[in-house]
């Protein structure tokens, strides 16, 4: 994963550096956490005093490139909070949803392993394809999940009526399934070919090309968060500097 690279173009240097007292900084590390917290998120907040860019769970009261006391520091770049790119399923209606078929994406997910991929009705609720055949009404497991893409408003009658019909067909058993070649991924292109959604449903008519145009761009983004969020973890606090510019000839 690449979490040495940049995260989103919200970390590029203001050119207006702000005074700040520790209070404010008490305020605004309390905002940052408060706002849209779900249970799952750590709440990893950025910010800029001085050369470098800095992550970390809570404010410190020095800087830690430069030592200087943040209470009194002109900031290039305020803290904020860093996007927390994963979601509860239950709150996206009519949605692709994927997750890591064992474990969860911040503590257990590596590049190589296997995602599980569902879809949501109109109400929030997941249904999926698995060894166990066709499931629903599993929310507690889908708790810290990417979204794939979902359908607009008016769609969602014909969505619902759509995974209705498909998941009523016999086939989805659990004598049918196979890890292989007959599986979660199986189930969820099938609904999408019928759904005939835009650019969604013609992706779907190959796996490897749904795959490249709806998934890796999804897991990609999710997994510089994913590394910063363990290197935090084992350190604490994470500081990206950025390159001296070249020379001019």
């Amino acid at each position: 994963m690449e979490g040495d690279q940049k995260l989103t173009s919200q970390c590029s240097i203001s050119e207006t550096r702000k005074h700040v007292t520790r209070t404010d900084l008490t305020i605004c590390s309390y905002l940052c956490k408060r706002e849209t917290r779900m249970d799952t998120d750590p709440g990893i907040l950025c910010f800029q005093h001085c050369s470098a860019q800095v992550f970390c769970f809570e404010l410190p009261e020095l800087c830690p490139v430069c030592n200087s006391h943040l209470a009194t520091a002109h900031f290039r770049l305020m803290p904020f909070r860093v996007p927390y790119p994963f979601v509860r399923a239950v709150q996206h209606p009519c949605s692709i949803v994927i997750k890591p078929t064992t474990g969860d994406f911040l503590h257990d997910y590596l590049n190589s392993m296997d995602l599980h991929i569902g879809v949501t009705n109109s109400l929030g609720d997941v249904v999926e394809f698995d060894k166990g055949g066709l499931q629903q009404h599993r929310a507690g497991l889908w708790g810290q999940c990417l979204v794939v893409d979902k359908a607009s408003g008016p769609w969602r009658e014909h969505w619902d009526t759509i995974l209705k019909s498909v998941s009523d067909q016999d086939c989805w058993s659990s004598q049918r399934y196979n890890e292989e070649t007959f599986n979660c991924y199986t189930f969820v292109l099938t609904f999408l070919c019928n759904l005939r959604y835009e650019k969604l449903s013609k992706a779907a008519t190959n796996r490897t090309m749904f795959c490249e145009t709806f998934i890796v761009p999804r897991t990609t983004a999710a997994g510089k968060y994913i590394s910063l969020y363990r290197k935090l973890n084992d350190t604490g606090c994470y500081i990206q500097r950025h390159p001296s510019p070249l020379p001019k000839r």
